[in-house]
């Protein structure tokens, strides 16, 4: 069984190749550094996070694959169509937010500390299929109250270096929804938040249909 100390090789490759693309951008697609992985996905979440905040009490938070965290240094953020903000770290009204990205050097050292929070956007669906547990309960093993995170149950329209699609571990909601609840019971002090994004429709051989809808499904659990 892989861990932290011992990931898969695949795991170690896909690392690389995220390093690679933080520092030259997505070259292929015409993507700048700085537009590759800009860490802007945790917006769309942040309602959610802020529940889960406001139910625990929670002071400080760990980013886990914050991308470059780009969303934290937006100003003036528009959440929807009557909500604005001034910035993520005061709507959620924490006191401390850090970020941890394996692939993005400035952001690449361990934390040394739990959090209160462990929030994960659009990060575990990219995670080597081998290493996808382990990820998971090290994500437990820093948060002292809540788990929130996010993942899409389907292909990307991106793809790695190496030609393999950016979501490396595809499976429906009831896959992932076991696994998180399987790895939340060895951590049962703490709360957490399950989002799944699947497709709906029938999808063309080449590109989505039009008729293709996103779904959401949530599982949690709240102590």
């Amino acid at each position: 069984m892989y861990n932290r100390s011992h990931p898969s090789p695949e795991y170690l490759d896909m690392v690389r190749m995220y390093e690679t693309l933080h520092e030259q951008g997505e070259q292929s697609a015409g993507k700048s550094a700085e537009d590759t992985f800009p860490g802007k996905m945790l917006i769309e979440h942040a309602p959610g996070i802020k529940e889960m905040i406001e139910h625990t009490g929670a002071r400080s938070i760990l980013d886990y694959g914050a991308g470059k965290g780009l969303g934290y240094k937006q100003r003036n953020i528009k959440l929807n169509k009557t909500l604005e903000v001034g910035s993520i770290q005061d709507y959620w009204g924490v006191d401390e937010i850090r970020c941890y990205d394996p692939g993005y050097e400035p952001f690449s050292q361990l934390p040394d500390q739990p959090y209160d929070g462990v929030i994960c956007t659009d990060v575990l669906e990219h995670i080597t299929e081998p290493d996808v547990p382990w990820v998971i309960d090290e994500m437990f093993s820093y948060a002292r109250k809540f788990v929130y995170a996010n993942v899409a149950c389907y292909p990307a329209v991106k793809s790695l270096p190496n030609g393999q699609n950016v979501h490396c571990t595809v499976h429906p909601p009831e896959w992932w929804a076991g696994l998180v609840h399987a790895v939340a019971m060895r951590h049962t002090d703490i709360a957490y938040r399950l989002v799944m994004s699947a497709k709906t429709g029938r999808r063309k051989k080449f590109g989505f249909g039009k008729n293709r809808k996103t779904v959401y499904h949530t599982t949690e659990r709240l102590v």
